[in-house]
This record gives C-alpha cells, sequence and structure tokens, in this order.
C-alpha cells in the first residue's frame, strides 16, 4: 500500500507529479521523486519551491539540478545494494556517517538513497536486522548512564535565539547528566553542542564562539554538505568534548544527522526511533518551542507516564508558558491527563532554559 499522507510524499512517474502540481501543490518539501525523467519539466521545477525535496536516481535538464540544489532540494544516485552493515556492533559516529568530502556519496545519503528505493523481502529483512543491531548497541551503550532528553523544533537556524538557548540548555545539562536528542538539526543540534562544550574550562566563552563560527552557516539547506562542514570545523576547534547521544532515522533523510552527538544511533524504522528515544530518557525530557513533531513527542511521552507507577515516572518539563498555553495549548491537557496519577508530579511547566535545567539537575 502507498502511503502520501503525512510530511512525506512519494512520487514515481511523471503523470503522478503533473497530477500533484496540477492539483495546486507549490511545495515540494517532503517529497521524494523516484526514478523520474525530469528532463522536460524545467519551467514546472523552477515554478514550485524545492527545499527539503529529494530527488533519487531521476534525470534533469542541463542545469536543472544545480537549481534543484541551490534550492535546497537534495539529489541523490540510485543505490541498489545495502550500504550498511546488519550486523554492526557498535552506534554510528559522525565521522563514519560523513565519510568523504561530498555529501551525496556519503554513508549517510548512500543508506538514505537505498532506503527509498523499492522495497523486497531482502530489504526488508537487511532493515529490520540493521535496527535490531542498532538496538543491541544502544542498550549496551546507554549502561550505566543517566540520559536527559531534549526536544524542539528541527528549523531553528543557527543564528536564532531559540538555537542559542537550546544550546546553553544542552550544556547546563551536560555537567552532570548525559544528553539525548533526535539527532538532527535545530534544537535537536543545538542541545548536542552545549553538551559537547559543557566541560571545558570556560564553557560560556566557548559556546559563544561555537555559535559565532556556526551562524556563518545557519541552516542545512542549500548545501548539506557546508552545514556538516562548519560543525565539524567546531570540533577541530573545541576538541575533547563531552559524549552525548542522537537517535535520528532516514526516514526523515532530507534532515541530516548533526555532527555533535558522539554516538549516533540511526534507524531506518522511525516508530522504533521515536519509541525509544523517549524510553531511554530516564532523567526526564525538556520540550522546547516545536510543532507536530514535539506535540507528537510531549503525548507520547505522557503516555508512558499515565500508565507508570511512581518509581518509573520520569519528569517533563515544557518550557515556554505562553507558547504550551496559548499558541500551541498542550500545558492544559497534559497537566488534566496527570491529575491523581503519580505523573502528576513530575510534569512541569517553565518559562526559561535556566529553570529547565535546574529542576532536573536538581534531581540527580
Amino acid at each position: 500500500m502507498k502511503r502520501t499522507r503525512g510530511r512525506v510524499v512519494h512520487v514515481e512517474t511523471l503523470a503522478e507529479l503533473d497530477h500533484r502540481l496540477a492539483a495546486g501543490a507549490t511545495s515540494l518539501r517532503g517529497w521524494r521523486v523516484r526514478g523520474v525523467d525530469l528532463s522536460d519539466r524545467h519551467a514546472e521545477l523552477a515554478g514550485v519551491r524545492l527545499a527539503g525535496a529529494t530527488f533519487l536516481g531521476c534525470t534533469f535538464a542541463p542545469g536543472d539540478e544545480t537549481m534543484v540544489r541551490a534550492a535546497g532540494g537534495l539529489v541523490l544516485p540510485a543505490t541498489a545494494a545495502a550500504p550498511v552493515d546488519t550486523a554492526r556492533t557498535t552506534l554510528y559516529t559522525p565521522d563514519e556517517l560523513y565519510d568523504v568530502p561530498d555529501y551525496a556519496d556519503s554513508l549517510d545519503a548512500r543508506a538514505y538513497a537505498w532506503s527509498q528505493r523499492p522495497s523486497t523481502r531482502d530489504k526488508a529483512l537487511a532493515r529490520a536486522l540493521h535496527d535490531h543491531a542498532v538496538d543491541v548497541a544502544l542498550e549496551s551503550w546507554i549502561e550505566g548512564r543517566r540520559l536527559v532528553g531534549v526536544m524542539g523544533r528541527h528549523t531553528a537556524d543557527r543564528d536564532a535565539p531559540g538555537f542559542a538557548d537550546a544550546a546553553r540548555l544542552g550544556a547546563a545539562l551536560g555537567r552532570s547528566l548525559t544528553v539525548a536528542t533526535g539527532g538532527g538539526p535545530g534544537a535537536m543540534e543545538a542541545a548536542n553542542l552545549g553538551a559537547w562544550l559543557a566541560r571545558q574550562a570556560d564553557p560560556t566563552a566557548a559556546l559563544d564562539d561555537a555559535l559565532a563560527l556556526l551562524s556563518a552557516v545557519p541552516s542545512y539547506r542549500p548545501s548539506i554538505g557546508a552545514w556538516a562542514d562548519q560543525a565539524f570545523a567546531v570540533l577541530d576547534r573545541f576538541p575533547g568534548g563531552s559524549e552525548s547521544l542522537g537517535i535520528p532515522t532516514w526516514h526523515y533523510g532530507h534532515e541530516p544527522p548533526n555532527v555533535f552527538a558522539t554516538a549516533i544511533a540511526k534507524y531506518f524504522r522511525n516508530s522504533t526511533r521515536e519509541a525509544t528515544l523517549l524510553e531511554v530518557c530516564d532523567a526526564g525530557i525538556v520540550f522546547l518551542p516545536g510543532f507536530g513533531g514535539t506535540v507528537q513527542e510531549i503525548f507520547q511521552d505522557a503516555c508512558e507516564n499515565f500508565y507508570a507507577d511512581e518509581s518509573s515516572v520520569a519528569p517533563m518539563v515544557l518550557v515556554g508558558v505562553h507558547y504550551w498555553t496559548e499558541e500551541l495549548p498542550a500545558w492544559p491537557l497534559l497537566r488534566a491527563l496527570a491529575l491523581g496519577r503519580p505523573m502528576e508530579h513530575h510534569v512541569h511547566l517553565v518559562d526559561t532554559w535556566e529553570a529547565a535545567a535546574n529542576l532536573l539537575v536538581s534531581g540527580t
């Protein structure tokens, strides 16, 4: 069955592309166009927003591939053989995923391209074996560590105030806990960055310098490679940082993994990734302002806590009183859900990242 609702749209024929554009589509964000000859569709491509689209094994008119890349689209060659080790025993490292200078040829991009090929029994088995191997490696990695999660919007650019706040939160938490995020860009990258710098001699000054360096390439669009290279430059500037965890997914392969997580548990199946990320954060989770994905994570975590006994509840801290009560009023529902349950005294609403950090660090 072909699933096309939500953030991801699969397009595999020229007729389907034409039909969707005729229906009024103006942005291809989240689209995955696979194996389509687009050499006669210059005007159509030029007339829509291409940022966040993936073109896998497509054919373009001269100059159009450059146009797509410049507009923030991701162009990948088709990959037939599984590029991942289905029996791996360790989590990924940033250097492993970004193993070559050109992102389109990297292990991360090759794995994403392979995951988008038509499904077969062998491919489904390889994906399942890989994700099981990551599960086992992650179970070993988290042993003896107390993990605290940071969730928030993936769209926060590096030069935005929210990015800096998420980084400062990660630094404050990372001094006594192990920070875990969804492993992608935006608030996730910021929190992993903060954790990396948490134990520098002067973490505040180091973080300010790192943010200034990163702001030169504020987004992974239009170039994932330039975005990642700037982050690697920060790692070179501040070596020997503190460990943290990222749990991204190739389901959203157009959103690249950040390089500040020292251990990366990257899954093919997003549902496994989401459940795992919430499960491992035994020291609690901070929810920064976000949209659909963050709201989903709030209530997925709330469901776990709702049925938990007192000894198993993990704290939940929402940051942004106005945001979570007026703009996206998740707090009233969360508070009502918690009433009278063991989780009641473990859900919090605060206005600053400092207050969130104090709540979770004081419990260590």
